[in-house]
């Protein structure tokens, strides 16, 4: 049985990280000792291991805890794996397009600005660089 130090070390997460994996429910103690030291197996260490390499595959703590309680009741996770990993290919995807629209804008801009002077603020322009690629592209983008 393994402290949850010897937990840490055993599983290489840190200890603080594999008290927080126990508050939260995605790892359990076998068993509880009189001065309140909470006791775990290697199968623990395993299921740290599990859990580093869901997350480093994108998974969230939550989708973890929902793949490993289907594990737990004989059922198998592979069908929400897949889902989760297919949908969040395609929302890296339109992260990553989002992404190379604002570097071509800054980019765009940075140009612009090469050719233009320094401004100073005269109450009603604050700074006429990044007024100027709003009128450029004729829209702003305001966030909510």
């Amino acid at each position: 049985m393994l402290t949850v130090n010897e937990l840490a070390l055993e599983s290489d997460t840190p200890a603080h990280v594999v008290r927080y994996y126990l508050r939260i429910g995605l790892i359990q103690p076998a068993a509880q000792q009189e001065n309140g030291y909470r006791l775990f197996t290697s199968n623990d260490a395993a299921r740290l291991r599990f859990i580093r390499m869901a997350k480093h595959l994108g998974f969230t703590l939550n989708e973890i805890k929902q793949i490993t309680q289907h594990a737990e009741l004989g059922e198998s996770p592979c069908d929400d794996v897949r889902k989760i990993v297919q949908h969040r290919i395609h929302e890296n995807r339109a992260k990553i397009e989002e992404m190379m629209k604002l570097q071509e804008r800054m980019e765009q801009a940075l140009e612009q600005w090469d050719l233009m002077p320094d401004g100073i603020p005269d109450g009603n322009s604050v700074c006429h660089l990044i007024e100027s690629v709003e009128g450029s592209e004729g829209h702003c983008h305001t966030e909510t």
